[in-house]
């Protein structure tokens, strides 16, 4: 065993036997005799003496470095007795070690541990001498004697403590000292046990005082403890990583985006609309009845206001239906618009958000990611849209899949890895699939269907690799579970919504789509590379495309020259293996080529036995919308080409020495981005809403607002989110016959024919809107006399109110 010197970092071999004897002919501290041979009754060595009471001082000894005493005097400090008395060591402390030679006690200068002291020098402290008398010799050599033959006392050098590394030996115990030794972090040696009757030294106040034993006596030497945070400390940390975690930076900068890419949507929230506002009008009394009759009576919520006296007239078109709760919070026209735009800016933000989850999960980086939900989202052809919340609700589509993705532990880049499989992102995806579906069926039906045809796919994969290896992977019960009841929820809300739609057909047979109808809205080949007008890149430089397209709003669908390269150089540099690059270019054309409905080959192939054998397909009438699945599929080959291109960029940065040019390099990997999102800048126009006239708050319904026609009917509905009287009008995707009827009938209001007929159908009040009626029979008989037709005529504002 060695001990090291302090300060010089050496370590010197600990002398043993009769070497370390020897040694104090050279000034060293001689090697205290064995315990054995103190109990084999060899004389024990002298006791020392200390100095008179009178002087209050141990005697003059030499001090080693560290305080302890050598055999002549070096220092001449005198070291005063805190009991002020002499202190005597007896010969049976000397050989016990100050009781029974416990582990601990140090020899310096030929100063006694565990056996025999030398005779010509004294145990002392850095403090002190204790005065400590042997009660009973024969127990201290009893004690000495169990001590003997694995005990044995190593000199200190140079005033470092020596240690024994053998059982029961000695250990250096850092103790404070007073005196000379005053400061010392290590003592002479470390107060041994003692036996019943015994008393421990207080070396402190020099007074005897029995103490119990210390159950760690290292515990004064360990660092203090770090003080445990308040509530509010631990809060505070807790919000501190929720606002720098990815997620949340990524909702934040969704959010940021949205708003910026929509402007100026939020600057006149309540009074403007993006794009027009006709569909916009009607999307947000959507929203707005929804909400309503929710609170109110929700088994009437089919039965709408609008389209009075038809009946399911919620399900005329697409219902925007999970935005309910939205719709629960504020009343009237003004407020239905904000919670629009609300929304519409909220929309591209899920959107982005989700996009970029499902690169995530499918192994892209972060700015990978960010390219593919930036694209998906701000992709040109969308702009054409913008009048079209339930075409631009496609967030809840890639988060899904996404969470559906990462709860069966499965990735494009990593494969299946069953580890990571968790049911609750399951139930999570299901829930936000079923949520999508229940905005409508423009876009949820073929997102219906591709969940339906991924179950059927991964069942019977999962099978045959069964059948084939005699094994299958893991999947578990509770997962099965999760899939079987999320399916189940999925496909309850399908039914659900489609009851009401299937009703409609039944009541209203010419409500179908022909193949001549999906003609007329098929875009050609061209489309792909044409932008809409509301293009701040693209939009003035395609005008003459445009005009060759036979109904451009729903032709041009142009998903980005940026992404169309950054999805080209995929295919050839990218973190997805090949045959995940060559799936996802035969889904990037298939979809193409159903996008093109009729004009594929005729649509023989794709379009047309979608539309005659799936249920439901027959009710979309504009297949360019199946453009969302191209530009997704783009974005995911765009994010693992960019994901490539960062990974290989961080390689370079960290092998280059110096690595100066790595900040511009990585700075540099952000350009796909910027283009991406440069290309998806807008014009899209904001028109300030008509004003709700004050006729509309007083008339009793149900009432007929005059004139009506598909464009002004959408903003009757608006206004009549002022308490929701029943109204005739109304505007969606088909016109009822009835409805049809009415406008004929009442261009000749007022007179008896049109008065009998709306009696008939239940109308109590007409509202005729002066300043709509230039150009129309109205602008003649606005101010007729009605007396002879048993009706009522009054001046409200802007219109004329008859009362039937």
């Amino acid at each position: 065993m060695t001990t090291g010197q302090p300060g010089t970092g050496k370590a010197r071999p600990t002398p043993t036997g009769t070497d370390a004897e020897t040694r104090s002919a050279s000034g060293t501290p001689a090697q205290p005799a064995r315990t054995s041979d103190a109990v084999s009754g060899k004389t024990p060595a002298p006791t020392a003496e200390t100095n008179p009471p009178s002087t209050g001082a141990v005697a003059d000894q030499p001090r080693s470095s560290d305080g302890g005493t050598t055999g002549a005097s070096t220092s001449g400090d005198p070291q005063p007795s805190k009991s002020g008395g002499a202190k005597k060591e007896t010969a049976a402390d000397a050989a016990t070690g100050e009781g029974g030679g416990r582990k601990g006690s140090v020899a310096t200068g030929g100063g006694t541990e565990g056996g025999s002291a030398t005779s010509d020098s004294t145990a002392t402290d850095s403090s002190p001498a204790n005065d400590s008398t042997a009660k009973d010799s024969d127990t201290a050599k009893a004690d000495s004697t169990a001590k003997a033959d694995s005990t044995t006392t190593n000199p200190a050098k140079d005033g470092a403590p020596a240690k024994d590394g053998t059982d029961g030996g000695s250990e250096d115990v850092p103790v404070k000292g007073t005196g000379a030794g005053k400061g010392r972090w290590w003592s002479r040696g470390r107060r041994a046990g003692r036996t019943d009757g015994q008393a421990k030294t207080d070396g402190d106040t020099g007074t005897d005082e029995a103490k119990p034993d210390d159950p760690d006596r290292w515990e004064a030497f360990a660092s203090a403890p770090e003080p445990r945070p308040s509530i509010a400390t631990r809060a505070g940390r807790a919000v501190g990583r929720f606002l720098i975690h990815e997620w949340t930076l990524a909702t934040l900068g969704a959010l940021a985006l949205a708003v910026l890419m929509t402007w100026p949507t939020l600057r006149y929230p309540r009074y403007t609309l993006p794009q027009d506002y006709w569909d916009p009008s009607l999307q947000a009394w959507q929203m707005a009845w929804s909400g309503h009759i929710l609170l109110a009576e929700p088994a009437r919520l089919w039965q709408s206001n609008t389209f009075f006296p038809e009946l399911w007239s919620f399900a005329f078109s697409d219902t925007l239906l999970g935005y309910a709760p939205a719709g629960m919070l504020g009343s009237g026209p003004e407020d239905a618009v904000l919670r629009y735009n609300i929304m519409f800016v909220l929309a591209h933000a899920l959107a982005t958000l989700g996009a970029y989850a499902l690169a995530r999960q499918l192994g892209a980086g972060r700015i990978g990611a960010a390219v593919a939900g930036v694209s998906y989202t701000y992709a040109p052809w969308l702009l054409a849209q913008a009048g079209h919340l339930h075409v631009l609700s496609n967030g809840g589509i890639p988060l899904a899949l996404a969470m559906l993705a990462r709860g069966h532990g499965w990735s494009l880049r990593h494969g299946y890895r069953p580890e990571r499989r968790h049911d609750g992102w399951v139930y999570a995806g299901w829930l936000v699939a079923a949520w999508q579906l229940s905005l409508g069926f423009g876009i949820g039906l073929p997102f219906a269907y591709l969940l339906g045809c991924a179950v059927i796919v991964t069942a019977v994969l999962y099978c045959a690799r069964r059948l084939r290896t005699g094994k299958a992977a893991p999947f578990g019960r509770r997962l099965f579970l999760a899939d079987l009841l999320g399916g189940l929820l999925f496909a309850g809300v399908g039914l659900l919504m489609a009851f009401p739609f299937f009703k409609v057909t039944e009541l209203h047979p010419y409500a179908e789509r022909t193949i001549g109808d999906i003609s007329i809205f098929s875009p050609p080949a061209t489309g792909f590379v044409t932008a809409p007008a509301e293009s701040r890149i693209w939009g003035g430089l395609h005008e003459g495309a445009r005009a060759a397209l036979p109904w451009h709003p729903e032709m041009t669908l142009l998903p980005g020259f940026v992404l169309y390269a950054l999805a080209a150089g995929g295919l050839i540099f990218s973190v997805w293996r090949l045959r995940h690059r060559l799936l996802l270019l035969a889904g990037v054309l298939v979809t193409m080529a159903f996008a093109m409905g009729t004009r594929f080959f005729d649509g023989t192939f794709t379009y047309v036995p979608l539309f005659e054998h799936l249920p439901g397909w027959n009710g979309l009438r504009t297949p360019g919308r199946l453009m969302l699945w191209t530009t997704l599929l783009l974005g995911l080959l765009a994010a693992g080409a960019v994901t490539a291109l960062t990974d290989r960029v961080r390689e370079l940065t960290a092998q280059r020495i110096p690595s100066w040019p790595g900040p511009w390099l990585r700075t540099a990997t952000l350009l796909p981005l910027l283009l991406v999102a440069v290309e998806g800048l807008n014009t899209t126009p904001h028109p300030v809403v008509p004003t709700q006239p004050a006729a509309m708050r007083s008339a009793e319904g149900p009432l007929l607002v005059l004139p009506s026609n598909q464009s002004l009917d959408q903003h009757v509905m608006l206004w009549s989110t002022s308490g929701f009287p029943d109204v005739v009008n109304g505007g969606s995707g088909f016109t009822p016959r009835q409805l049809d009827d009415v406008r004929r009938v009442s261009q000749s209001f007022p007179d008896q024919t049109s008065v009998d007929y709306l009696r008939t159908l239940g109308v109590r009040s007409v509202v005729l809107l002066r300043g709509q009626v230039v150009g129309t029979p109205w602008e003649i008989t606005i101010d007729a006399p009605v007396d002879s037709l048993g009706i009522t005529r009054q001046d409200v504002g802007d219109a004329v109110v008859y009362r039937l």
